[in-house]
């Protein structure tokens, strides 16, 4: 938090999400106002825009979050994919990173929903990553990440889709990612495992399928994300996948096993060989929190400051304090959007150029890298 003279802004950063339990932020008499939520809910509701009271928040934004899964990381998995000496081990490489961008849920709580336009500015070491909410209806994400050092780049832009089911929540990142090693040109694709939040009983995993796709080579990582099932029959956060190429899907590679929150395996399925390629505890645990260096250089956006009256009174149990400072904000921005409609004028995003093909958002960045952020990640 910064507390300088009034011309400074208030940023408020928190914790980032981990395997830490003592990371993890709990709001008071959680199960029971879960329970309330619900009896005003229908299956098959739309949650993507649904605005929840403060005491169902994290302290920080969504936008906090998505980004935490690129920089929150204790060892750097991403460097670590220019290093294979071939395309296979450089896309073992990306798969390992990408079980680097899991977290785990803070189990009945959400952080905010991004306001349009709102950015998040980060460095750590020289990776610096810029993300912007693109737009609001439906909300959509843009994310940008450069290292000069290691000549990588990411460009995500992804939207984010949530429907009540009855008994659980589904939560998804429509869209896809891509993450571009420069000194290889190559290009790897993949899309995101969703959301799976269960009242009965209580819990949340990552499920789903996940492709990853290096365009250049060919190379395919099939994977699926699996929960615990409603007896008991499946391990929950489990992972299988396997490894092959286009153009011989039955000639499996390598295949993938373990658990997204703890051990990953790749066995070489010619030599028989196991080796390690992730450790979760080793990479989402024992997190810094950002800090600021540059009290200067935030931007009025920045989610940090956006949300930082909230933030705060929410970290104090202020609920009558947190319930106004989000209304104001929601209020601000629906004003906003009021006074646009009536000039005619369409808001346009700062740091992206958005589109939308076949039904899916993409986004190209306008600068060509992402310049250093006062925001930093110690090393």
């Amino acid at each position: 938090m910064i507390n300088g003279d009034k011309n400074e802004k208030k940023v408020i950063l928190t914790a980032p999400t981990s395997l830490d339990d003592s990371a993890n932020y709990q709001a008071p008499n959680l199960v029971r106002r879960i329970l309330s939520l619900l009896t005003n809910l229908r299956p098959g509701s739309d949650l993507t825009n649904f605005q929840l009271s403060p005491l169902f928040n994290l302290p920080k934004s969504q936008l906090q979050g998505f980004g935490e899964w690129v920089y929150a990381v204790r060892e750097d998995m991403l460097s670590k994919c220019n290093h294979g000496k071939n395309p296979v081990e450089r896309l073992i490489a990306v798969v390992a990173w990408s079980f680097s961008t899991m977290r785990p849920v803070n189990y009945g709580l959400s952080p905010y929903n991004p306001i349009l336009g709102e950015t998040h500015h980060v460095m750590k070491g020289s990776l610096n990553l810029l993300l912007e909410q693109v737009e609001h209806h439906p909300p959509v994400f843009a994310l940008h990440a450069t290292d000069e050092k290691e000549n990588i780049e990411m460009i995500w832009c992804q939207n984010t889709v949530a429907k009540f089911h009855g008994t659980r929540v589904e939560a998804g990142l429509e869209g896809k990612r891509k993450l571009k090693l420069h000194n290889y040109g190559e290009t790897y694709v993949m899309n995101t495992p969703k959301l799976h939040i269960r009242f009965i009983p209580p819990g949340a995993d990552w499920v789903g399928n996940v492709q990853i796709e290096c365009q250049e080579t060919g190379l395919v990582a099939d994977l699926c994300f699996l929960s615990n099932s409603f007896f008991g029959r499946r391990e929950p956060h489990s992972i299988k996948g396997k490894i092959y190429h286009s153009n011989s899907p039955s000639n499996i590679l390598y295949h993938i096993n373990g658990h997204w929150n703890s051990i990953i395996t790749v066995k070489d399925t010619k030599t028989g060989k196991e080796s390690v390629i992730y450790n979760a505890k080793e990479i989402v645990s024992g997190l810094k929190t950002p800090i600021v260096k540059d009290p200067q250089g935030i931007w009025e956006t920045e989610s940090g400051a956006v949300w930082s009256e909230v933030s705060e009174a929410i970290m104090s149990k202020n609920w009558e304090k947190a319930t106004e400072a989000k209304k104001s904000i929601e209020e601000k921005q629906r004003e906003l959007k009021r006074e646009r409609d009536s000039k005619g004028q369409t808001w346009l995003p700062k740091h992206f150029i958005l589109s939308k093909n076949n039904g899916t958002w993409e986004s190209s960045p306008i600068q060509k890298s992402v310049p250093p952020a006062p925001i930093v990640v110690p090393l």
